[in-house]
């Protein structure tokens, strides 16, 4: 069972974790080793409360597909089990922040004073400009 709140887990048979083979240099191993996990989430089918799945399926994030599936693919450590737990790990970060709800932004104005300072500065700037003109004689 992977605990994602204190009411909510996900077990691990919802999972399709694949080893393959990881990319770039990897010395006499690379083609014989599939140390890279392959892991693929399917939102829709999975038992997570429906909160959580439209937080998930309204993700503008590559690794969500279009069908709802996650894909996540762990490459970073030489071995297959360190490879598992941090495609697991990410997988429960991604959840955890797509349920996390952000506050409203309230928009703020500008003071009257910061306001009177920008319109004095521009004229101030104005006229230093205005002097520097060519001199009648």
């Amino acid at each position: 069972m992977i605990e994602l709140s204190h009411n909510v887990s996900l077990d691990e048979s919802e999972l399709e974790i694949t080893a393959i083979r990881a990319q770039g240099a990897g010395g006499q191993n690379v083609n014989k080793v599939s140390s890279a996990i392959h892991l693929r989430f399917d939102i829709r089918s999975s038992s997570l409360p429906d909160f959580f799945k439209e937080r998930l399926l309204a993700l503008s994030d590559h690794r969500v597909t279009r069908d709802g599936v996650v894909v996540i693919k762990a490459q970073q450590y030489r071995n297959q089990e360190q490879n598992r737990e941090d495609a697991i790990r990410r997988l429960q970060e991604l959840i955890n922040e797509s349920v996390v709800v952000q506050k409203p932004r309230r928009p703020t104005r500008a003071s009257r004073t910061a306001k009177k300072k920008r319109v004095d500065s521009k004229t101030a700037r104005g006229k230093v400009k205005a002097l520097r003109g060519r001199v009648d004689p």
